[in-house]
């Protein structure tokens, strides 16, 4: 690209560029979603199959190749072929972050990057704690990231905002706002809001992690591509050895530092040399360089690269931290025995498989229809929070739905056959008769058993006499659970009409992915 006046400057084109990614990415983002169906419509968790960091990160965890990543290849390609363009011609959390610029600009900004060598310490200590068996890859990647935040906090509160101010134009306002609201209304419903109203736990910390990146404005623009963001690093690593080269100004320049000064990536240094590791074509130098010296092109690099600029002790730091930490990940009460209230999706894989592929994005939470996908905060560890679990007290998995399966991009949950999914097992729900009506306190009570969805009822009852509240006795249907029937779908313990805990819970014992934790059998015996 010469620098050279053009009718419509080439930043404008990179904007239109960030402008349609983002409204792509909003629109796949909303339709991860029910819609009446149990197919999704579209492939609303491409963007993670086409991330490197992801892909490597999953590989080294799984120690395999993962069939459903290898699209990424394709930006490794282009990375290859055009810089870092990605980061500044797509990524949806750079656009927002270049929009919301204006509102958080620091007054007093450091052209030069505070923590240079960071994003590239990140970035190494990430994948080798991947492939020592601790992975954490969703924790920073930008997408993973992103889609939760959205998910688990800023899509619920908008959804509940609509919904309230809606509410109460409907109850209070007079009719002739109605015949603008309702509409209007209907209207959101079948764009962009969410099919039913969700709550999660740690919406605030999900939250304010999301808020963070932005708020890291204050100290320097793009300060989370700069200097935290371990897919930059990686594309910037690519960028380093890749065709595209950047010619800066030179001596002639005089004391003109227009480039230096407008570079939202701090990657053109005080000699005027464009590092194209930190450069992520965003062309506000090319459009505004008042001598038109500047140039983008394929050739043999005019100047010298800078690319990574960390020291290599602090390299090799950052990787032999992330193969010792495993070592104490492998000594917690946790490795030993496991939480049994730690019930994952249908079609989870084994418990060290699905935390090497899950990658924390949230997706498989924001299309549950039964709300009952929620993140996990510290019960399977630090490398499990933001991965997904079952709590049955707040929703249910729904039996004819296998949509979580659908839009993992990992294959973390591989995706179930209807078929399938009647009889896939996630856990085993049990009685507490010191809670359960008819055996605590004699009170006739079948709330589990009508919900029951297996076709043969896994809740059964046991006709006998019991003594209630006022010392009589009454004869009632004390219900019992038959392990073969029973899937753990968790609708029992959801409706479970009891305040608080519900008399019947659901654990992971017997579920299908484990077959250590098979449930015992009438036939056999201990002892």
């Amino acid at each position: 690209m010469a620098n050279r006046k053009h009718i419509i400057p080439l930043s404008r084109w990179r904007q239109l560029s960030q402008a349609v990614c983002l409204l792509l990415f909003l629109f796949l983002f909303s339709k991860t979603d029910y819609t009446g169906s149990d197919q999704l419509e579209y492939a609303v968790n491409i963007i993670f199959r086409f991330d490197p960091l992801i892909a490597t990160a999953v590989m080294l965890a799984a120690k395999s190749v993962v069939l459903l990543l290898l699209p990424a290849l394709i930006l490794v390609a282009l990375s290859l072929l055009l810089g870092r363009f990605f980061c500044g011609w797509a990524c949806p959390l750079g656009t927002l972050i270049d929009l919301v610029h204006p509102l958080l600009k620091s007054h007093n900004p450091a052209l030069d990057t505070r923590f240079p060598r960071l994003r590239y310490g990140i970035l190494a200590f990430l994948l080798s704690a991947a492939f020592f068996g601790l992975p954490l890859v969703g924790y920073l990647d930008p997408f993973s990231l992103l889609v939760r935040g959205l998910t688990l906090a800023v899509e619920p509160a908008i959804n509940h905002a609509a919904t309230s101010f809606f509410t109460f134009t409907y109850q209070k306002a007079p009719a002739l706002v109605n015949l603008v609201t309702e509409p209007l209304y209907d209207f959101l419903q079948a764009t962009i809001l969410p099919f039913s109203q969700k709550h999660y736990h740690l919406v605030y910390l999900s939250m304010a992690i999301l808020a963070t990146v932005f708020l890291l404005e204050l100290n320097q623009r793009r300060f989370f591509c700069r200097n935290l963001c371990p897919l930059g690093a990686l594309l910037g690593l690519l960028a380093r050895f890749g065709l595209m080269n950047g010619a800066g100004g030179n001596d002639a320049c005089g004391r003109c530092t227009t480039c230096r000064n407008i570079c939202r990536m701090g990657a053109i240094d005080e000699q005027r040399h464009i590092d194209m590791a930190a450069c992520t074509l965003c062309l506000e130098c090319l459009d505004k360089c008042p001598r038109s010296t500047i140039i983008f092109n394929w050739k043999k690099p005019l100047t010298l690269q800078t690319g990574y600029s960390g020291s290599r002790r602090f390299f090799l730091g950052s990787l032999t931290a992330g193969a010792l930490l495993p070592l104490f990940t492998n000594v917690r009460g946790l490795a030993k025995v496991t939480n049994q209230r730690l019930i994952r999706p249908p079609g989870a894989l084994g418990e060290k498989e699905f935390l090497s592929l899950c990658v924390r994005c949230g997706e498989c939470m924001k299309v549950c229809i039964g709300n009952t996908l929620q993140p996990v905060f510290l019960e399977a560890g630090i490398e499990g929070m933001f991965s997904p679990k079952v709590d049955s007290r707040l929703g249910y998995c729904e039996f004819n739905c296998t949509l979580c399966g659908q839009v993992c991009p990992t294959g973390a949950i591989r995706e179930l056959q209807l078929t399938e999914k009647h009889t896939f097992k996630i856990g085993q729900a049990f009685f507490d008769k010191n809670r359960c009506l008819p055996y605590a306190r004699g009170i006739p009570c079948m709330v589990c058993e009508e919900h029951c969805p297996t076709a043969d009822k896994a809740i059964k009852f046991n006709e006998t006499m019991a003594t209630n509240d006022r010392g009589q006795q009454v004869q009632v249907k004390q219900p019992f659970v038959v392990a073969e029937l029973c899937i753990g779908c968790g609708i029992c313990e959801h409706k479970c009409p009891l305040p608080g805990a519900a008399a019947i819970r659901i654990t992971n014992a017997g579920e299908t992915r484990s077959p250590d934790k098979a449930l015992p059998v009438a036939s056999a015996g201990y002892g």
